[in-house]
């Protein structure tokens, strides 16, 4: 039966010859670089048309393009997996290509982790018609094909030879396109690295194939590294200490009035005496990376995400001390942060009356003053992690009430809008973080005569809202325009809160990073142990 529904298959669709393995590879090839390279070869053109025998360099680059992906699907394929493997990167190749389109991104390793740890809402945001189109007719349709299609029996000798004439001819290829644009080719790899992460599917093969040597190389840990267990509190406070930690998300720091932003981002920021950090930098491009690095007790050099959760991290230390440490969540999750201290995740809980078709951020505020009363004797650190102004679906990120800046986009195909709409869509999701962050402090002035309080709102990374053709984030850091590593940073103290506000003030315009997050909050709450470096508090 097997049989004749694949006889029947192959009739439909009209295949008539057979291909040997090597021909199949080579076809596959061609198909990825005329298919799914438009992102790559659209900027290569911007940059090389005027140029002197520009139009020669773009041909050699893209027959170079296919021999090299030649080269690695002869090593990867072979065998009873070819077809597989052939197929599978269709759709791959497929859904690379629409956001290498459409959004400028690249699939890294980071972006890796973020495809991973993405949830079934922030998903949702994504799907698109187009990419849908595309998932069937660049991936789905022509994997189907490839799994269906006869390939032509040979010998094992006849399949090694003709393997080892398609290397040899890849390399000729290769000779022949690279030796007479030696100079082209050297400037292009010393100034455009950035292009070279939009080759499909060669950039997405590798960090795949990099993070699979990585996790196997990884070797289990089954007991936590401890950190700062020499922590204690170093000074007597009275009252205690009461701290919210805000966790944003995509705030930018030049989109914040209180930064000197023309749009009125912050109306009622603006009339509280926040310190705004004006030059804060993020460790990494996406939440998978930059909540545990933010949170690590090394230094954004040290920082290691793939050994990261055998790691205590800031909130384990404060932990130690007595501290009492809540994280709330209305993002994915933590990241592992707060895999050991107590923690709500209200994307799980949608009962409450800010939920609608997702819950909104200001559901991290509710019933926080019965967990308050639950904890008076001790130290408090309330972590609230938001959805913020997460992409492409600003519009689904505040109330219809807060939709201040008009017209403002409400497709998340932001391709669909013009640069002004989305914008305005995503402004709207800052003043909408503005209400979220003034009722926070509404509620630590509640407490002002039982605890000494503060505020401390720290972006996990930025937004690229169509600057150089860029949207969302990811890029790797090192390719990232500022758009997306300077982000939104505020303090707030209570007039009762013991620090000098002069040292707090003096850092408004100081490069500060992600390495100052744990120092601080060991600072907030006067919190002595090794692991503290003074130099890198906001607060000293």
């Amino acid at each position: 039966m097997k049989e004749v529904f694949l006889r029947y298959f192959q009739k439909k669709l009209k295949i008539i010859s057979n291909l040997s393995e090597s021909r199949l590879i080579a076809t596959s090839s061609l198909f990825f670089v005329l298919t799914c390279n438009y992102g790559f070869f659209s900027n290569v053109y911007k940059l090389y048309v005027n140029q002197d025998n520009g139009l020669i360099f773009i041909v050699s680059l893209a027959t170079t393009l296919w021999a090299i992906l030649t080269l690695l699907l002869v090593i990867i394929s072979f065998g009873i997996l070819l077809r597989p493997i052939l197929a599978l990167l269709c759709l791959i190749a497929a859904a690379v290509s629409y956001f290498s389109d459409k959004y400028n991104t690249v699939i890294d390793i980071t972006m890796l982790d973020n495809i991973v740890q993405t949830n079934k809402m922030e998903a949702i945001d994504l799907l698109s018609t187009e990419l849908v189109f595309r998932l069937v007719f660049l991936g789905l349709l022509p994997g189907v094909l490839i799994l269906f299609k006869t390939v032509r029996l040979e010998s094992y000798r006849d399949r090694v030879q003709n393997r080892v004439k398609l290397i040899g001819f890849c390399l000729l290829v290769i000779g022949v396109g690279v030796v007479p644009n030696i100079p082209a080719y050297a400037s292009f790899f010393r100034e455009h690295k950035i292009l070279r992460y939009y080759t499909n599917p060669i950039t997405p093969l590798y960090s795949a194939t990099y993070k699979l040597l990585k996790t196997i190389k990884k070797i289990p840990h089954y007991k936590i590294i401890l950190h700062g267990e020499d922590a204690k509190i170093s000074k007597s406070h009275t009252p205690n200490k009461l701290v919210i930690l805000v966790v944003g998300e995509t705030a930018r720091s030049d989109h914040f009035q209180i930064n000197g932003y023309k749009g009125l981002t912050n109306p009622l920021l603006n009339q509280r005496n926040v310190i705004s950090f004006k030059n804060m930098t993020s460790c990494g491009t996406a939440t998978a990376y930059s909540v545990p690095c933010m949170f690590s007790i090394f230094s954004e050099d040290e920082f290691d995400i793939d050994t990261s959760s055998y790691h205590e991290n800031v909130l384990d230390i404060l932990n130690h001390t007595g501290v009492a440490v809540i994280w709330r969540d209305n993002n994915s999750d933590s990241k592992g942060v707060a895999a050991r201290v107590e923690r709500e995740n209200f994307q799980k809980n949608k009962t409450s009356v800010n939920c609608y078709e997702e819950c909104r951020d200001t559901i991290l505020i509710e019933d926080l003053d019965k967990y308050i009363s639950l904890h008076q004797d001790q130290d408090i650190l309330i972590v609230l992690h938001q959805m913020g102004s997460h992409g492409p679906a600003y519009f689904k990120r505040y109330p219809n009430d807060f939709e201040k800046f008009t017209p403002a986009c409400h497709s998340p195909e932001l391709m669909s809008c013009s640069n002004n709409e989305i914008i305005n869509a995503y402004d709207n999701t800052l003043l909408y973080t503005d209400f979220f962050l003034d009722k926070a402090i509404n509620l630590l002035e509640k407490e002002y005569t039982n605890y000494q309080t503060a505020l401390f709102y720290v972006s996990d990374h930025g937004e690229s809202l169509g600057e150089h053709g860029l949207y969302l984030h990811g890029l790797p850091k090192i390719l990232a325009p500022k758009e997306q590593i300077n982000i939104a940073s505020i303090l707030w103290f209570s007039e009762n809160f013991d620090t000098n506000i002069d040292r707090v003030l003096d850092k408004k315009e100081t490069p500060l990073s992600h390495d100052n997050i744990s120092h601080t909050l060991m600072g907030l709450f006067d919190i002595n142990t090794n692991q503290y470096d003074p130099a890198l508090d906001l607060t000293k």
